[in-house]
C-alpha cells in the first residue's frame, strides 16, 4: 500500500519539509504539524501554498507535541478526517543552549519536553492501533550530539540520546506486530537554520566533516522513507547515522 497516512511532527522547517515531500513522492497521504501560535501558523500557510505550488498536498494541523492531551486530540481528529495513521515521523525538536553552569531549570525542561516527552506524546496515540492493524512505521529524528554530546548542549544531548532507549524499547514491543520503529541522526545538514551560524564557525564544522561538507535535506528524508517503506519490516530498533562520517560508532 503506497496511500498510508503519514504524521510529520515539525513539518514546516528545513527537514521537515524535505520529509513531507519524499513521502509524498513515496506515495503516502502526508500530515504535517507547525507551533500553534499566530506567527507560526501565517508562516505555516505560506508553507503550505509554496508546497501545492510545486505539487506537494500536505495537510496541516497546529500542535504542541510536548502537550499530551494535544497530541491525543489531534490524533483523534487526523484519524477522524483522514484515517488511521500508519507512518509517525517524529521530528519536531528546539535547542535551548548554555554551559551548564549557565543553564536555567526552563531551558532543561523546555528540551526535555519538547525533544523527549514528545516521542511518548505521539507514539503513546498512534503504537496500539498500529498492533492491531499488523503495521506501523516510527522513525524518531535523534541527532548527532545525541550520539557523541556537545558543549553548551547537555539538555538538547540527552534527550536526543534518550532517543535511543525509548526507539529501541517500543521496538521490542512492535516486533511481533509489525511495527517497526527506528531512529535517524541528522550530522550538519544544509538548512536555514545552519547557514545562520557565522560564516567561521560554519567553516570550522565543515573542516571537522570527512566527507568535506554539509549535508542535504533530502538525504535524510531518504533515511526515512528507507525505514518507512513496506519492504523495511526486517529494520528495526536500530539508529541510522547520516553524519558524513563526523562519528563513526
Amino acid at each position: 500500500m503506497t496511500n498510508r497516512i503519514a504524521v510529520v511532527t515539525g513539518a514546516t522547517g528545513g527537514l521537515g519539509t524535505s520529509m513531507c515531500q519524499a513521502l509524498v513522492d513515496q506515495g503516502r497521504k502526508v500530515i504535517g504539524t507547525h507551533l500553534p501560535n499566530e506567527q507560526a501558523t501565517a508562516q505555516a500557510e505560506d508553507w503550505q501554498q509554496t508546497m501545492k505550488s510545486q505539487g506537494y498536498a500536505v495537510e496541516l494541523y497546529p500542535l504542541d507535541v510536548a502537550d499530551y492531551e494535544g497530541c491525543q486530540a489531534f490524533v483523534k481528529q487526523v484519524e477522524s478526517e483522514h484515517g488511521a495513521i500508519d507512518i509517525l515521523v517524529n521530528n519536531a525538536g528546539v535547542t535551548s543552549d548554555a554551559p551548564l553552569k549557565k543553564m536555567g531549570v526552563e531551558q532543561w525542561n523546555k528540551v526535555i519536553d519538547v525533544n523527549l516527552n514528545s516521542m511518548f506524546n505521539m507514539s503513546r496515540q498512534v503504537f496500539e492501533g498500529m498492533c492491531e492493524r499488523g503495521f506501523g512505521r516510527i522513525v524518531n529524528i535523534s541527532s548527532l550530539n545525541g550520539e557523541k554530546g556537545q558543549f553548551g548542549q547537555c539538555n538538547y544531548a540527552a534527550t536526543k540520546a534518550g532517543i535511543y532507549g525509548f526507539t529501541k524499547s517500543i521496538a521490542l514491543e512492535g516486533a511481533r506486530k509489525g511495527v517497526t520503529v527506528n531512529a535517524v541522526s541528522p550530522g550538519y545538514i544544509d538548512t536555514k537554520m545552519v547557514r545562520q551560524v557565522p560564516e567561521k564557525v560554519l567553516e570550522s564544522i565543515v573542516a571537522g566533516i570527512p566527507v568535506g561538507r554539509l549535508g542535504q535535506p533530502d538525504e535524510i528524508s531518504r533515511a526515512v522513507t528507507f525505514l518507512t517503506a513496506e519492504e523495511a519490516g526486517f529494520i528495526t530498533g536500530t539508529n541510522l547515522s547520516v553524519n558524513g562520517g563526523q562519528y563513526m560508532d
